[in-house]
């Protein structure tokens, strides 16, 4: 089976965080040429790869969007932001979402999808961060309405927001409920599937076969969505239209101290954990049934 390369992350990372200006939503112009070069990537490997071209105010931006297997078949989605808040690098926030989906791709073009049941596409989101946080402009909310507007059959939904930060030193990981401490432990070692409490069949599978992983820790967490962390990325979008989602990160502010911030850089990411968190996103899925 095929597996993740390091160094192609990194070529990815790179080309993300070394743009001219920083992947911002005034930055009309670099966020394009972010979204050109993720649609040239995605080409390599799918013959099935378009814009969704949108408006916000009087600028269009663009998801790309990449397509692998049967089109009639049931959909899974997996996507990532590529905008950054505020003029940051936003390596781990969320380069690292994004470079991971590129590799997904070139690992699912050398799979056979000939005996398996779903259609799966690769999203790439513009405007996740603020100002367009909770609006109806964030990239994945206009990927959303369109599959439920269009009647897609959508079996679940995988959004990858920072899976690039790992520590193994003691207090490193901090939760917003006490219980959760008790539970996982307070090292920041794994990459955590994240959902609300009802998450549907789909995330529920998905999350067991993470758990049953043999790249990467991993732990599952549900919780109310009134614990905000649950809801703060794309995948909270797809519950709007009542579809199973979930997020797969190493948890954020909750774990990475430069989480919005200058320091947010590629030299303080973990290849080899990051590579596995893609090794272990890519079995899951071809393991559900």
């Amino acid at each position: 089976m095929p597996s993740c390369n390091q160094n192609k992350l990194l070529q990815h990372l790179s080309a993300l965080v070394n743009t001219d200006k920083p992947r911002f939503f005034r930055n009309f112009e670099t966020l394009q040429k972010v979204a050109d070069y993720i649609y040239s990537e995605f080409k390599k490997y799918s013959n099935q790869t378009q814009y969704q071209p949108y408006l916000a105010g009087q600028t269009t931006f663009n998801n790309v969007i990449c397509s692998f297997g049967k089109p009639s078949a049931k959909l899974i989605v997996i996507g990532a932001h590529f905008d950054v808040c505020d003029r940051l690098p936003g390596a781990d926030d969320n380069a690292s979402g994004i470079a991971g989906l590129i590799e997904l791709a070139r690992l699912f073009q050398q799979t056979d999808f000939s005996n398996y049941p779903y259609r799966i596409d690769l999203v790439a989101y513009c405007l996740e961060e603020p100002p367009y946080f909770g609006t109806d402009l964030m990239g994945s909310y206009v990927h959303a309405k369109m599959l439920h507007d269009n009647k897609v059959n959508v079996y679940g939904m995988v959004a990858l927001e920072m899976i690039g930060y790992f520590s193994d030193k003691k207090d490193s990981q901090t939760y917003p409920l006490e219980s959760m401490k008790k539970k996982y432990g307070n090292v920041g070692d794994y990459i955590a599937t994240a959902t609300k409490v009802k998450a549907g069949k789909f995330v529920n599978q998905f999350a067991q076969l993470m758990n049953a992983n043999p790249y990467i820790k991993h732990h599952y967490y549900k919780a109310p969505k009134q614990v905000d962390f649950v809801a703060l990325s794309d995948h909270f979008n797809y519950w709007k239209f009542k579809y199973s989602a979930c997020m797969v990160t190493d948890t954020s502010y909750l774990r990475n101290p430069n989480y919005h911030k200058k320091t947010d850089t590629i030299d303080t990411l973990n290849l080899n954990k990051m590579s596995a968190v893609v090794n272990a996103v890519y079995h899951s899925i071809l393991k559900l049934i």
